[in-house]
């Protein structure tokens, strides 16, 4: 992006109206940061209930004998473990010991645990785990529907808006350590995550929109360091900050300052253009000329008409609204979204199905979760590098091909190879990271501008599903040890084959309407058949 800076302060030649957007600098530099700042804190909110509803250790309550009411207790029985299940005290001794009990047991209904750092025992949780893994499930949902909302919000509003909607609707979690039941605290996580989580699709696709072709990849892999930078910061700040209630308040509170992006964030031009906002898209554009330093005759830009300026920026003329409707007519469109919809609930449940059992391993769990997060950066430079040399598709063929192999590997390496198992374990993981961003910039050129929300708020429905999936494949466990392994492995290898049905989009622009997208794939045909042809009469 430096390059492109001193290249417009050196340029003496007038740049041209319609190449105002593939000239980055400055601009985008502030607004990819300020677009960023969002998505580290849904991410820390995407997590936070693997820490905040962690188990914590607890046992049956006699009455009886209880003094301080503490764990630990010196008079708890050697031989009974059960924490479901209560000692029954023998009436016929006085005083507790450990051998103040019988061996009979009676089902307990009240705890004492071991300490009061997560919402299972201020909701007092015991032994219903299924509640505590719900928490985690009830968010993905949410995260789901906010995706759709969003999405749609984003066609129908505006990326802007839609992103402060979302940013500053994160305050809400605050909200969660008031909650005096599970009922009204799974609620609560509903909404939070119902609102926030749709500064993923608004924020990554005014990201995409803003920049040019060259940078989609540099905005994606951006985008995808702000999240597992947020996963790495929520690990820090739990290890030295256990106790839910403060760890919510520190992660929530500052993100009511979002509401300044009123005046710092600008919309995208493109979808200005597309919506015919003509006095603001000019606006925008007139600021990404003065920041970047970009000489261009203002006269021709003020000059122009809507249609003038779609045709600059190759956006089509056609007053018609494009929606759901058109999207279901084309084909073309059908199938690069069924295939975009596989891909990203494949990514996602391998990528959370990895982060969820890094936590379950052997040592400190905030370490052990910092790690995971760790590993994920240089996937992001692996996916940069090979994506921008190679191209998008093939790629992305071989890194989900390579991630099921290493997941499959990693699941039947027996334990006794520690580093063999540990290392494709790392492998999986790293490869999902580079996938991950891969796919989802990948699927943003597939789409046109004006579908182009919608349709990433209903890939991001997979993605949540992928999430929810992954957080459950631990208890897969009890089944077989390596049954989570094989599926990672099945569902990423099926990604790389429906892969090979998509177009390579590196260097092309980004399509704006269907009808660019159908012109383009009946033209591709044309050409494939006509080569045919000419092969088969060369054969004659």
């Amino acid at each position: 992006m430096t390059k492109d800076i001193n290249t417009c302060e050196d340029n003496s030649e007038t740049v041209r109206v319609s190449d105002i957007l593939e000239t980055s600098g400055k601009y985008q530099i502030h607004q990819y940061l300020y677009l960023c700042l969002p998505a580290i804190f849904v991410s820390m909110m995407n997590v936070n209930y693997i820490f905040v509803a962690d188990e914590v250790s607890y046992r049956c309550k006699i009455p009886e004998c209880e003094t301080n009411f503490t764990y630990t207790a010196p008079w708890w029985p050697n031989s009974h473990f059960d924490e479901c299940n209560k000692p029954i005290l023998n009436t016929t001794d006085y005083g507790c010991t450990n051998d103040s009990f019988t061996s009979a047991t009676e089902e307990c209904t009240d705890w004492i645990y071991e300490n009061h750092d997560t919402v299972v025992s201020q909701l007092d949780l015991a032994c219903q785990p299924w509640k505590r893994s719900s928490i985690g499930a009830v968010h993905s949902i949410g995260m789901a529907i906010a995706m759709l909302i969003a999405g749609w919000m984003s066609d129908v509003i505006g990326r802007k808006p839609a992103l402060i909607i979302s940013s500053v609707g994160c305050f809400i979690g605050n909200l969660k350590p008031l909650a005096t039941s599970y009922t009204m605290y799974i609620f609560l996580e509903f909404l939070e995550a119902s609102i926030s989580g749709g500064a993923y699709a608004a924020g990554s696709v005014l990201m995409i929109e803003i920049g040019n072709k060259n940078n989609r990849i540099l905005a994606g892999v951006l985008f995808a360091y702000a999240i597992y930078m947020g996963e790495a910061l929520f690990a820090i700040i739990a290890m030295f900050v256990p106790y839910w209630k403060s760890l919510i308040h520190i992660i929530c509170s500052p993100t009511i300052l979002f509401l300044v992006y009123i005046i710092i964030v600008r919309e995208s031009p493109r979808w200005l253009i597309l919506n015919g906002k003509l006095a603001e898209a000019k606006y925008t554009l007139k600021e990404m000329i003065k920041i970047n330093k970009i000489k261009v005759n203002a006269e021709e830009l003020d000059a122009m008409d809507e249609d003038e300026l779609k045709r600059a920026y190759n956006i089509g003329t056609d007053k018609k609204k494009e929606g759901f409707k058109e999207v279901y007519k084309c084909k073309e469109i059908l199938k690069r979204f069924l295939v975009a919809f596989e891909c990203r609930f494949t990514v996602s449940f391998i990528y959370y199905g990895l982060i969820v059992n890094s936590v379950g391993l052997p040592g400190d769990k905030y370490v052990n979760f910092l790690l995971g997060a760790i590993m994920s950066f240089p996937g992001e430079l692996i996916s940069m590098y090979v994506m921008n040399k190679f191209g998008r598709r093939l790629p992305l063929i071989y890194g989900y091909l390579f991630c099921g192999i290493a997941c499959v590997a990693y699941g039947y390496v027996p334990q006794s190879y520690t580093g063999l198992k540990i290392s494709f374990f790392l492998l999986g993981k790293l490869l999902a990271s580079a996938c991950y961003t891969g796919i989802v910039t990948y699927t943003m050129e597939l789409f046109p501008t004006s579908v182009r929300g919608s349709l990433l708020g209903l890939c991001t429905l997979a993605s949540c599903s992928g999430n929810m999936l992954g957080l459950l494949t631990p208890m897969l466990a009890s089944i077989s040890s390596v049954l989570a392994a094989i599926c990672f492995g099945f569902t990423a290898i099926t990604a790389s084959a429906l892969l090979i049905l998509t177009p390579e989009t590196r260097d092309l622009p980004l399509a704006d309407t269907i009808e660019q997208i159908a012109t383009s794939a009946t033209n591709v045909r044309n050409k494939k058949k006509g080569e045919e042809n000419l092969a088969y009469d060369n054969q004659k």
